[in-house]
């Protein structure tokens, strides 16, 4: 996971007899090859900087460093980089970073703790990092420049339509009403989607949508005591029953005292994005169905897509491309900036906690946590709060292979190793470039967390702190475009 330890051959002391520090030196801006040399190899030895798990555009080193004053560059694809984020002098080898450790009895001198901003260097031990995290050096922006950033984009989505999301070529699936659930499961499964659209042949409409939530809850219902619901009828049990029932369950009743379910929120071809993004803000949706009649009744529907928030981020992102300076926030270090759910720090309180699991937790504790919270995942962390995975609630769908929601029971099975019945399993969905876990920095740009929002299947973003990847907080879809409309 890391790169070459410099010095590491002499252990913890230097041939001096001096006390060494391990320094951990993170890049966190890409690059397919990148070094660091310093002062500490004496400008003559390049050391190779290896990329964080599950974090390809930051490269992080840890060097055994003596006591006292160092510079340092990074050598990044053949070219010579200094960090702007971190403390840095312009001398004969022009700008360069620094750092100072600090010994028994050392003072750090030529510097000031007001002037430094928090490090992408994590000092592992005994090193005492000088800046307070509360007086970070965070490029602020103005109100001015919010609100034109605002505006360009509503502009932007208000002149777009769902027409242009449609893929030049795909598919949609959707589902009978009257299939069992179970053979609904399997389907899901089998073709790697979190949901599908539902249609009622003797209405002659789409009525509704089947997704992961609608699975947790069934499966919660088995395995209450005393359920109407048993394994058998399952496998019997329609798509349009459950929906009866689980409208009993949310207690959605008409006039008369009758339930009814909840009805289709869908979209048409024409609808501008800004209003499609807010259906799926306001209804806490993952996609809508893009549905087109040709008939002024809406009779003889047809579905053409399912509209996502990834699919209008990346329409977003592909348009400011390359006049991203025309949108000022889009360069601001997402921890400046009202986003996502975060940790709190140390006296601070938090109106919306970061729910996080521990690999050890039951199934049952964690769909009762995405149900109670309101949450599309939860992070599981070691006891060090590290990032080891991330339960979502299309994993879910994992349960389908062999049947195994009827051979489990929620509270026998960890969270480990219901995620490594996924892992086995190997949905397409939730998967990018082979990973499940995808995450950032505190420091990376709004930008650079929208691009990476934007590829199909990521969600959210687990927000970690460089080389322990103890979690910091997470960002989803939802959070990045709640700011981004103002709501």
């Amino acid at each position: 996971m890391f790169g070459s330890t410099l010095d590491s051959s002499r252990g913890n002391t230097a041939a001096s007899g001096q006390l060494l520090t391990p320094t951990r030196f993170v890049w966190p801006y890409g690059g397919r090859r990148v070094f660091l040399s310093g002062s500490f190899t004496r400008w003559t030895e390049h050391v190779p900087m290896s990329p964080l798990e599950g974090c390809p555009t930051v490269f992080q080193v840890i060097c055994n460093l003596t006591p006292g004053y160092h510079q340092y560059k990074f050598f990044v694809d053949g070219e010579w980089r200094h960090d702007e984020h971190q403390p840095f002098v312009s001398g004969n080898g022009g700008v360069v970073n620094t750092i100072f450790i600090t010994g028994p009895d050392m003072v750090p001198t030529g510097f000031s703790p007001e002037t430094l901003g928090r490090s992408n260097m994590d000092v592992d031990d005994v090193f005492l990092r000088m800046a307070d995290s509360s007086q970070e050096s965070i490029p602020r922006m103005s109100g001015v420049d919010l609100e034109v950033s605002r505006h360009r984009i509503s502009v932007l989505l208000s002149t777009r339509t769902a027409y242009e999301l449609l893929p030049e070529s795909g598919k949609v699936i959707a589902l009978d009403v009257n299939l069992p659930v179970k053979q609904a499961f399997h389907i899901l499964y089998e073709q790697g989607i979190p949901l599908a659209p539902l249609w009622d042949f003797g209405k002659g409409q789409f009525v509704g949508v089947l997704g992961p939530l609608d699975f947790i809850l069934i499966l919660r219902e088995l395995g209450t005591h005393g359920s109407n619901l048993t394994e058998e009828e399952l496998e019997t049990h329609t798509i349009a029953a459950w929906k009866e029932g689980k409208a009993h369950i949310s207690r959605q009743y008409d006039g008369s005292g009758r339930p009814y379910p909840r009805p289709l929120v869908q979209v048409g071809p024409y609808d501008n994005l800004k209003d499609v993004a807010l259906k799926i803000l306001q209804n806490k949706v993952a996609a809508v169905p893009v549905i087109y009649s040709s008939l002024q009744d809406g009779s003889y529907p047809q579905l053409l897509h399912l509209a996502s928030l990834s699919g209008i981020l990346k329409c977003i992102c592909r348009y400011f491309r390359h006049s991203s300076s025309s949108l000022p926030i889009l360069q601001q270090p997402i921890c400046s900036i009202p986003l996502g759910t975060w940790v709190p720090r140390i006296g601070e309180s938090s109106s919306k906690p970061l729910a996080t699991l521990r690999p050890h937790a039951s199934l049952g504790s964690a769909l009762s946590l995405l149900v109670q919270a309101d949450v599309s995942s939860i992070p599981v962390v070691d006891d060090n709060d590290s990032l080891i995975d991330i339960y979502s609630r299309s994993d879910i769908t994992a349960l389908a292979k062999d049947k195994a929601y009827a051979q489990i029971h929620l509270d026998d099975m960890t969270v480990h190793q219901a995620l490594q019945l996924g892992q086995d399993a190997s949905p397409p969905y939730g998967i990018f470039n082979g990973q499940r876990c995808h995450m950032c920095l505190r420091s990376d740009s709004l930008l650079k967390v929208m691009e990476r929002l934007a590829n199909p299947g990521v969600r959210r973003l687990v927000i970690v702190e460089a080389g322990s990847k103890r979690v910091e907080g997470i960002i989803s879809l939802s959070d990045v475009f709640q700011f981004l409309l103002g709501l």
